[in-house]
């Protein structure tokens, strides 16, 4: 396995640049694990996110979805805890979703609450947080409708964050996707990290851009074909 990501690193580096098209082929073409890849989009932009005007952060609904199975848990009582799981969530609760992240066990990937829980939410903080869960309601997922949460997130919908040295990381399919469905998702990313341009960034604010697969190297990307 490392000799085979060797010679593929290898074979990506003799192209210093690749069109959309071109890093789609190559990481389809080679891609020989036994799992279905995730494609990787990761964009260089230039903020500083220690500057509250320079914080790129937001959701994106991906057209063709991302692939993968998100587990989803909401801090809900009553008649929005049934619209919870009736929406598909796979964790619904609160003093037991509580007492259950305070033990160490946290098996989802994305957390709701209802804004009279952030109260207890907030108390988790110090757990939720470093790990990206903690609900925000600028990211949705602070909210009454929870069915319609819950369904967004299930359906694809991909959060994007710029970390800090500035660059989004961001699951865009799988390798088994269509090409036109990858290029469709990764267009419409690349567009809604464009228009989230903070006030506070100066100079160029996309600096570089480039594609992965999981177990692939990064190939560069000629940002003009990302458009």
């Amino acid at each position: 396995m490392k000799k085979r990501m060797n010679d593929l690193a290898k074979e990506a580096r003799q192209k210093d640049m690749y069109s959309l098209t071109e890093a789609l082929n190559f990481i389809k073409g080679n891609s020989k694990v036994k799992f279905d890849e995730t494609v990787e989009l990761s964009v260089n932009l230039g903020v500083d996110p220690k500057y509250s005007d320079q914080l790129v952060r937001g959701v994106v609904q991906l057209p063709k979805g991302t692939g993968k199975k998100v587990r989803v848990a909401v801090f809900a009582r009553d008649e929005k805890a049934d619209e919870a799981k009736k929406a598909g969530a796979d964790i619904v609760g609160v003093e037991d979703l509580e007492a259950q992240i305070k033990s160490g066990k946290i098996d989802f990937d994305r957390c709701i609450a209802t804004p009279d829980l952030m109260p207890v939410v907030g108390k988790l903080g110090k757990i939720l947080g470093p790990r990206g869960l903690m609900p925000n309601p600028n990211m949705g997922t602070v909210t009454q409708d929870v069915k319609k949460a819950v369904e967004g997130i299930k359906a694809g919908q991909v959060e994007y964050r710029a970390d800090k040295y500035g660059i989004v990381h961001a699951g865009v399919g799988k390798v088994s996707f269509t090409e036109k469905d990858l290029t469709e998702n990764i267009r419409l990313l690349f567009d809604t990290l464009v228009k989230a341009k903070p006030s506070g960034a100066k100079g160029t604010y996309v600096k570089k851009a480039s594609l992965s697969s999981t177990m692939g190297p990064g190939l560069e990307v000629d940002i003009a074909t990302l458009r």
